[in-house]
């Protein structure tokens, strides 16, 4: 399976999220991202983490990184490597005693390791593919041939819907509305698996 570096481009949120937050990780020499939305909690530990700021005390993912280097055991990197359903799926890679290993894991707590262990990050190229969101250097959507695809035997009304989502996708990509993004990404892939 190939894989493609990433890094976290940022968090964000909107008051009408329900405490949830976007990821948004990016493409390494690319122009894609691709929002993932997580909680609160997770997304509190990788930002303290990313500011180097210390709470009193050690959360779940510090204490997680102390067990892998008490027992001698080296984090590798995180692969977010499918996507089912609308939920994405984690691993996070590691070597103990010379043998490499994999532990399944939500990608907010994988990324919250990888951050407190200088862990490299990695999308499976067909989840990006899938549900990544191109962007030019400052953000702004790119035009896309897949967007341009017309779609047979799609009525016209579907058609118009389909065009305002769109539309209303790029929107919430220039204002960096990444929740927003991936509900509307998620829902113009479902119609079009439809037509």
């Amino acid at each position: 399976m190939d894989y493609i570096q990433v890094d976290i481009i940022g968090l964000s949120t909107s008051p009408s999220s329900g405490g949830a937050y976007a990821l948004v990780l990016g493409e390494i020499g690319g122009n894609r991202r691709l929002p993932i939305i997580i909680g609160a909690f997770e997304a509190q530990a990788i930002a303290l983490e990313l500011e180097k700021i210390q709470p009193p005390r050690p959360m779940t993912h510090d204490l997680l990184r102390s067990l892998f280097e008490t027992l001698g055991a080296d984090v590798t990197d995180v692969v977010i490597d499918d996507l089912r359903e609308g939920t994405f799926f984690a691993k996070i890679r590691y070597v103990y005693d010379g043998e490499e290993a994999t532990l399944d894991a939500r990608p907010s707590d994988a990324v919250a390791l990888a951050v407190r262990t200088d862990a490299d990050l990695f999308v499976a190229s067909g989840v990006l593919d899938e549900a990544g969101i191109p962007a030019d250097d400052e953000g702004e959507p790119v035009e896309s041939d897949a967007e341009a695809e017309p779609f047979e035997a799609a009525a016209s009304s579907a058609m118009s819907r389909l065009d305002r989502m769109e539309s209303q996708l790029e929107k919430a990509i220039a204002e960096e509305d990444y929740e927003a993004a991936a509900r509307l990404r998620d829902e113009i892939a479902r119609m079009r698996e439809g037509n």
